[in-house]
């Protein structure tokens, strides 16, 4: 077992915290486990889900159904099916990615067109890497903390033992990591003198923190913050995501070429080119998008509900 979590686990021991303890130590035990015998679990319980979690299920076949409106129900259902398998075991990878060594991480990944970012740095390029929420998210990020020099941002959690754990794991490599409230001007800093951001792109902003761009074709609230950050820094924005191979054999790293005419300054057309990236990385693997997200869930004034409410 990890010496290092018994100090933050006994300093924010309470009987509040025993279910996350628990949590916590489950994973640790998960992290051992070879990743055919996470695929394997991983699976089995993601169909489970599937049928168990009826508000999660619809979510997710409401955002398929409006984004490919061209597969037929029997389709939609299946790929559901699918997402719902691979976001469980791309769930329990994560603790491989928040213990294992590098060696070990490093063995579990393979790239495709790797030459990009070599390129980009081999240029002395500052460089933004476009994540978005695919089930291996937390595992790309962590491979590629371990491979070079990154800064990237976190959401606080209310609960400070959570907090604090998850701020251990994700900067064991040496990662930067700095609080979506704080200023920008740190990571602004960090990002000019050379060290590459690796940025999540897609979560809903609300009306106040965003704009509304096309992703699929449907107005879609969107960060605009990239844009900024990327003319501040002259930043190439490099689209990559972690495809989750069959049968456990792990993840394929996957870099597509650098955003072209970016950023132009509109924060409309640059949300778009954004989520035309996005989409594009989707086509790589269709069940790995986060699709059990409310993606859609704040709209443009007086546009219906995204989701069915019954």
């Amino acid at each position: 077992m990890d010496s290092s979590i018994w100090p933050l686990l006994k300093r924010h021991f309470s009987f509040k915290n025993i279910p996350l303890i628990l949590g916590i130590l489950s994973l640790r035990v998960v992290s051992c486990l070879p990743m055919r015998v996470i695929y394997v679990l991983g699976a089995g319980i993601g169909e489970a889900l599937y049928w168990v979690h009826r508000s999660r299920r619809r979510v997710t076949v409401t955002n398929l159904s409006k984004c490919f409106p061209e597969l037929s129900p029997g389709k939609i259902k299946a790929l559901a099916r699918a997402h719902f398998r691979k976001l469980v075991i791309g769930g329990l990878t994560m603790p491989v990615a928040w213990w294992g060594s590098s060696d070990r991480i490093g063995r579990i990944c393979t790239y495709r067109n790797r030459q990009v970012l070599d390129e980009i740095q081999k240029d002395g390029r500052n460089t933004i890497i476009l994540a978005p929420h695919f089930v291996g998210l937390e595992f790309l990020g962590m491979f590629l903390f371990s491979q070079m020099e990154m800064c990237s941002m976190y959401q606080k959690h209310k609960n400070p033992l959570l907090n604090e754990f998850m701020l251990q794991r994700r900067s064991r490599f040496g990662s930067r990591l700095y609080s979506k409230r704080s200023s920008l001007f740190s990571l602004i800093k960090m990002v000019k003198s050379s060290v590459a951001f690796y940025y999540l792109p897609d979560q809903d902003p609300g009306k106040k923190q965003g704009v509304f761009a096309k992703f699929y074709g449907i107005e879609t609230a969107t960060y605009d913050s990239l844009n900024r950050i990327s003319k501040q820094t002259n930043a190439l924005v490099l689209p990559c995501m972690a495809k989750l191979q069959p049968f456990g054999r792990g993840y394929e790293i996957i870099f597509d070429q650098p955003l072209k005419n970016y950023p132009t300054g509109n924060g409309i057309a640059d949300a778009t080119t954004m989520n035309r990236a996005i989409e594009k990385l989707i086509t790589q693997a269709p069940e790995q998008y986060f699709w059990s997200h409310r993606r859609f869930k704040t709209r443009p004034r007086g546009e219906a509900p995204f989701y069915p409410r019954n």
